[in-house]
């Protein structure tokens, strides 16, 4: 399986935060701002965006002198003895007060083997999930996480995915023609959310983008009541915003 060479805004964001997190490691008595935009060449802006980022989680903490040094998160996910069930716990807080800033169930997905799974999830009492009447593997045809892990694969990996999974049609918006679904997943621009309106249930719309690194193919999505719908583009948006901190705790 091979992926689409293009990056994405959330992509772009974890490269560079990488890159401050390099630095500020390398200083372990505290390091201030301007030294970290001489050493990783970021615009001041940029930095101080990022800077907020890591300090909201966790990533990096301010010293009393006004310097930076690696923070609680960092050390956790770096250099505990469970990494795996940090992260996992790391990526839950970011889930649930994802959840409460887009007020929408919200969900992380992977492609791992050919496989479709839904990794991890945050609903509640007014943000409730879908409900999964078919299995979300065998629609990612139908489904926004589903369609944008597919825009992630090459030509081979799509056909592979589908002639395991006959693209069914689940409403009367589900695309089943193989041939217009490319066409669409090719024509989609790799930094927009991918939309579903009721293509997978009626009465349920979502949004997902992608959440790549490296060769694994993932996806952040939302999905809100029909009754929602004039709220999905701006929670698309929220969700896109907010995506590069749930990679960047993948990618450490």
């Amino acid at each position: 399986m091979a992926l689409r060479p293009e990056p994405t805004a959330p992509f772009h964001s974890v490269q560079y935060a990488l890159r401050v997190l390099e630095t500020v490691a390398k200083h372990t008595g505290g390091v201030r701002e301007a030294q970290i935009a001489r050493e990783t060449g970021l615009p001041a802006g940029h930095l101080a965006h990022l800077l907020l980022m890591l300090c909201r989680e966790e990533y990096v903490e301010r010293t009393g002198d006004g310097g930076y040094v690696i923070g609680e998160s960092l050390v956790l996910l770096t250099a505990g003895r469970d990494r795996k069930a940090a992260m996992e716990r790391k990526l839950q807080r970011s889930l649930s007060a994802l959840r409460d800033t887009v007020g929408a169930a919200v969900y992380l997905s992977s492609y791992v083997d050919g496989k479709l799974r839904i990794t991890q999830y945050a609903d509640g009492p007014r943000t409730p999930k879908v409900n999964e009447w078919v299995d979300f593997r065998s629609a990612a045809h139908a489904t926004a996480l589903g369609k944008c892990l597919l825009t992630q694969l090459d030509h081979d990996g799509r056909r592979d995915h589908l002639s395991r999974h006959r693209t069914a049609r689940l409403t009367s918006r589900t695309i089943t023609n193989e041939k217009l679904l490319f066409s669409k997943l090719d024509a989609h621009p790799a930094t927009v959310p991918v939309l579903d309106l009721q293509e997978y249930a009626v009465g349920t719309v979502c949004a997902a983008v992608p959440m790549t690194a490296g060769r694994s193919v993932g996806s952040l999505a939302l999905s809100l009541p029909v009754r929602h719908a004039h709220r999905l583009r701006q929670a698309a948006d929220a969700l896109n915003r907010h995506a590069a901190p749930l990679l960047l705790s993948m990618a450490l």
